[in-house]
Protein backbone atom coordinates (compact mmCIF):
# COMPACT_ATOMS: atom_id res chain seq x y z
CA UNK A 1 0.00 0.00 0.00
CA UNK A 2 2.89 2.01 0.89
CA UNK A 3 3.86 1.83 -3.07
CA UNK A 4 0.29 3.08 -4.35
CA UNK A 5 0.89 5.95 -2.24
CA UNK A 6 4.46 6.72 -3.62
CA UNK A 7 2.75 6.19 -6.99
CA UNK A 8 0.26 8.79 -6.29
CA UNK A 9 2.55 11.11 -4.56
CA UNK A 10 4.52 10.79 -8.12
CA UNK A 11 1.78 11.18 -10.03
CA UNK A 12 0.50 14.03 -8.95
CA UNK A 13 3.92 15.59 -8.91
CA UNK A 14 4.26 15.04 -12.58
CA UNK A 15 0.68 16.15 -12.86
CA UNK A 16 1.88 19.18 -10.57
CA UNK A 17 5.27 19.14 -12.88
CA UNK A 18 2.90 19.74 -16.10
CA UNK A 19 0.44 21.85 -14.90
CA UNK A 20 3.79 24.46 -13.69
CA UNK A 21 5.43 23.79 -17.41
CA UNK A 22 1.92 24.73 -18.94
CA UNK A 23 1.30 27.27 -16.76
CA UNK A 24 4.56 28.82 -16.83
CA UNK A 25 3.98 28.42 -21.07
CA UNK A 26 0.81 30.18 -20.87
CA UNK A 27 2.13 33.06 -18.43
CA UNK A 28 5.73 33.53 -20.91
CA UNK A 29 2.49 34.14 -23.96
CA UNK A 30 0.29 36.49 -21.41
CA UNK A 31 3.51 38.43 -20.93
CA UNK A 32 4.19 38.89 -24.72
CA UNK A 33 0.77 39.75 -25.43
CA UNK A 34 0.90 42.61 -22.86
CA UNK A 35 4.31 43.71 -23.67
CA UNK A 36 2.82 44.23 -27.59
CA UNK A 37 0.00 45.48 -26.05
CA UNK A 38 2.06 47.72 -23.98
CA UNK A 39 4.06 49.08 -26.88
CA UNK A 40 0.31 49.18 -28.48
CA UNK A 41 -0.43 51.60 -25.83
CA UNK A 42 2.70 53.65 -25.96
CA UNK A 43 2.69 54.26 -29.59
CA UNK A 44 -1.28 55.09 -28.83
CA UNK A 45 -0.15 57.65 -25.66
CA UNK A 46 2.31 59.22 -28.40
CA UNK A 47 -0.27 59.92 -31.11
CA UNK A 48 -2.78 61.01 -28.92
CA UNK A 49 -0.44 63.69 -27.64
CA UNK A 50 0.04 64.94 -31.09
CA UNK A 51 -3.84 64.84 -31.71
CA UNK A 52 -4.27 66.63 -28.53
CA UNK A 53 -1.67 69.32 -29.04
CA UNK A 54 -3.28 69.76 -33.19
CA UNK A 55 -6.49 69.91 -31.28
CA UNK A 56 -5.72 72.23 -28.76
CA UNK A 57 -3.75 74.41 -31.85
CA UNK A 58 -6.98 74.54 -34.12
CA UNK A 59 -9.22 75.59 -30.73
CA UNK A 60 -6.71 78.44 -30.34
CA UNK A 61 -7.21 79.03 -33.90
CA UNK A 62 -10.89 78.98 -34.02
CA UNK A 63 -11.26 81.10 -31.09
CA UNK A 64 -9.10 83.73 -32.63
CA UNK A 65 -11.22 83.22 -35.96
CA UNK A 66 -14.58 83.59 -33.39
CA UNK A 67 -13.36 86.91 -32.48
CA UNK A 68 -12.03 88.19 -35.68
CA UNK A 69 -15.68 87.35 -37.09
CA UNK A 70 -17.41 89.00 -33.73
CA UNK A 71 -15.25 91.81 -34.63
CA UNK A 72 -15.85 92.43 -37.58
CA UNK A 73 -19.62 91.85 -37.00
CA UNK A 74 -19.99 94.54 -34.79
CA UNK A 75 -18.27 96.82 -37.52
CA UNK A 76 -20.53 95.38 -39.95
CA UNK A 77 -23.21 96.27 -37.71
CA UNK A 78 -21.90 99.53 -37.28
CA UNK A 79 -22.28 100.00 -40.97
CA UNK A 80 -25.80 98.47 -40.79
CA UNK A 81 -26.74 101.25 -38.70
CA UNK A 82 -25.08 103.87 -40.50
CA UNK A 83 -27.16 102.90 -43.60
CA UNK A 84 -30.22 102.44 -41.96
CA UNK A 85 -29.69 106.34 -40.15
CA UNK A 86 -28.61 107.17 -44.11
CA UNK A 87 -32.44 105.41 -45.49
CA UNK A 88 -34.19 107.54 -42.47
CA UNK A 89 -32.42 110.77 -43.05
CA UNK A 90 -33.51 110.06 -46.65
CA UNK A 91 -36.64 109.00 -45.78
CA UNK A 92 -37.49 112.33 -44.09
CA UNK A 93 -35.90 114.39 -46.26
CA UNK A 94 -38.13 112.96 -48.92
CA UNK A 95 -41.09 113.86 -46.72
CA UNK A 96 -40.13 117.31 -45.84
CA UNK A 97 -39.97 117.56 -49.60
CA UNK A 98 -43.27 116.39 -50.54
CA UNK A 99 -44.65 118.73 -47.07
CA UNK A 100 -42.84 121.47 -49.26
CA UNK A 101 -44.59 120.86 -52.92
CA UNK A 102 -47.62 120.24 -50.81
CA UNK A 103 -47.54 123.26 -49.30
CA UNK A 104 -46.64 125.64 -52.71
CA UNK A 105 -49.26 123.53 -54.73
CA UNK A 106 -51.55 124.60 -52.29
CA UNK A 107 -50.44 128.47 -52.54
CA UNK A 108 -50.09 128.70 -56.23
CA UNK A 109 -53.58 127.23 -56.04
CA UNK A 110 -54.84 129.93 -53.59
CA UNK A 111 -52.86 132.50 -55.36
CA UNK A 112 -53.68 131.54 -58.91
CA UNK A 113 -56.26 134.32 -58.92
CA UNK A 114 -54.39 137.20 -57.94
CA UNK A 115 -51.86 135.68 -60.19
CA UNK A 116 -54.14 135.86 -62.92
CA UNK A 117 -54.86 139.12 -62.34
CA UNK A 118 -51.39 139.99 -61.50
CA UNK A 119 -50.91 138.69 -65.73
CA UNK A 120 -53.60 141.36 -66.72
CA UNK A 121 -52.15 144.02 -65.08
CA UNK A 122 -49.25 143.67 -66.55
CA UNK A 123 -50.42 143.06 -70.22
CA UNK A 124 -52.43 145.83 -69.12
CA UNK A 125 -49.38 147.81 -68.48
CA UNK A 126 -47.46 147.13 -71.01
CA UNK A 127 -50.64 148.19 -73.72
CA UNK A 128 -50.38 151.49 -71.94
CA UNK A 129 -46.67 151.66 -72.54
CA UNK A 130 -46.70 150.26 -75.86
CA UNK A 131 -49.30 152.92 -76.73
CA UNK A 132 -47.44 155.89 -75.05
CA UNK A 133 -44.37 154.78 -76.58
CA UNK A 134 -46.07 154.69 -79.86
CA UNK A 135 -47.16 158.20 -78.98
CA UNK A 136 -44.51 159.86 -77.86
CA UNK A 137 -43.05 158.51 -81.14
CA UNK A 138 -45.24 159.80 -83.67
CA UNK A 139 -45.21 163.41 -81.46
CA UNK A 140 -41.78 163.29 -81.74
CA UNK A 141 -41.95 162.74 -85.56
CA UNK A 142 -44.65 165.45 -86.12
CA UNK A 143 -42.82 168.17 -84.03
CA UNK A 144 -39.30 166.39 -86.81
CA UNK A 145 -41.68 167.85 -89.85
CA UNK A 146 -42.71 171.10 -88.41
CA UNK A 147 -39.13 172.27 -87.84
CA UNK A 148 -38.15 170.71 -91.39
CA UNK A 149 -41.44 172.50 -92.57
CA UNK A 150 -40.64 175.22 -90.61
CA UNK A 151 -36.44 175.00 -91.88
CA UNK A 152 -37.45 174.73 -95.57
CA UNK A 153 -40.19 177.87 -95.26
Amino acid sequence: MEIILYLSVALIAIAFFVLVIYLAKTLKSLQVTLTSVSNTLTGLEKQLDGVTTETTILLHKTNALADDIQLKSERLNSVVEAVKDVGTTVSQFNGTLKNITNTVDQQVEESKEKISQIVQWSNIFLELKDKWQARKQSMAEVRTEERQRVRGH
